[in-house]
């Protein structure tokens, strides 16, 4: 007798090219022309937050330099982002998400797994609940979302993507292991251009070329991540839904309208984000024991280094202070520094809460 068996029913939402359709949605001007959302390119220049799908089409990416992306479109239209009004946008839908289930996992303003296992309203199916969560989005925000449906994290986040935009995507147990062996490497969580390029050098191209290779062979060429690669090409994917995700780590950074170039001036810029991470962790009731610096300069090159410290800090003055140190012990002779962050992890006792903590927490600076 055949034992039936059980599968979880996990929803990926995806928002279609989120910032720059709110925009198109709020501006009737901005419709059916490329739009990039980010800052402009004169001077300096900007980063692109997103572009809508009529600038995608001149090959405009998330994270590209404005100024590279006004040479593919000379036309496109530039934007600041409104972050308070996407995260409004945000909360509304994931109000959308908590009338089927509580098991609700967001990743950004703009996507969330959802586990529809057992559902608030009894539908039982996930396909049915990904198709009124979309309706909703539509019928409530005037904006379109894609999804994805299937038995695990993994293979419902590339599922959203297939149909994108405005898009609707299962792969059921029967069908998912063909469709990981004809997957891209590239798409593969973990997977970014270093890696993908030294398994393309192995002659690793798609799931079917590294379901070759045994679990010891994948752990020494990728370390950890190339057991989780083992499983995932199997189909097997047991991370569940967390609601309430732990915070790993807490930050903030700033691209500057011109390039620092002596460091008093890099210094007074640390002054300025430390203040903003410490007020964000007495916010979350935080404490770290780990400070790590990020420099990106002119050319976009990019260095981290980070200090851990006996006892877990959170005040401004010693975050400043540790990034200081961090930014001295690089060279500074004759550089131009774009962008400076800093972040605090390895969190240890919390911070005890005052009348200050109400509130959501503050967004990247942009």
């Amino acid at each position: 007798m055949a034992v039936a068996v059980s599968y979880r029913k996990i929803i990926h939402i995806d928002m279609d090219a989120f910032y720059a359709s709110v925009e198109q949605r709020d501006h009737p001007e901005y419709r059916g022309k490329p739009l990039v959302v980010g800052g402009p390119p004169q001077g300096r220049g900007g980063v692109v937050a997103t572009a809508s799908y009529e600038a995608r089409k001149f090959g405009i990416r998330s994270a590209m330099s404005s100024k590279k992306a006004v040479q593919l479109c000379p036309n496109a239209i530039f934007v600041y982002p409104r972050f308070a009004v996407y995260k409004e946008v945000s909360n509304h839908i994931r109000e959308i998400f908590s009338r089927y289930t509580d098991l609700i996992e967001p990743l950004s303003l703009d996507e969330a797994y959802l586990d529809v296992t057992e559902d608030k309203q009894n539908i039982g199916s996930a396909i049915e609940i990904a198709t009124l969560i979309k309706q909703a989005i539509k019928d409530e925000l005037h904006l379109t979302a894609s999804a994805g449906v299937s038995i695990n994290k993994f293979v419902a986040k590339i599922a959203s993507d297939i149909n994108k935009p405005d898009g609707l995507k299962f792969i059921g147990p029967s069908a998912i292991e063909r469709f990981m062996e004809t997957l891209p490497v590239e798409k593969f969580f973990g997977v970014g251009k270093v890696t993908a390029e030294k398994m393309k050098k192995m002659g690793l191209h798609t799931g079917l070329d590294l379901k070759q290779l045994t679990e010891a062979d994948l752990i020494k060429n990728f370390g950890k991540t190339g057991k989780f690669y083992y499983q995932i090409v199997r189909g097997t994917d047991d991370r569940p839904v967390q609601p309430h995700r732990e915070t790993k780590s807490m930050g903030a950074e700033d691209t500057f309208a011109y390039d620092l170039t002596e460091p008093e001036e890099m210094f007074d810029e640390l002054d300025k984000i430390a203040l903003t991470v410490a007020e964000r962790l007495e916010r979350r009731q935080l404490k770290g024991r780990t400070i790590t610096l990020k420099v990106k300069y002119s050319d976009f090159k990019q260095i981290t280094r980070n200090q851990s410290l006996t006892s877990a800090v959170a005040d401004a003055a010693t975050l400043s202070d540790t990034a200081k140190q961090l930014l001295m012990a690089t060279n500074l002779d004759d550089v131009k520094v774009r962008l400076l962050g800093i972040s605090v992890s390895n969190f240890g006792d919390p911070v005890p809460r005052t009348e200050k903590d109400e509130g959501s927490d503050q967004l990247r600076l942009f």
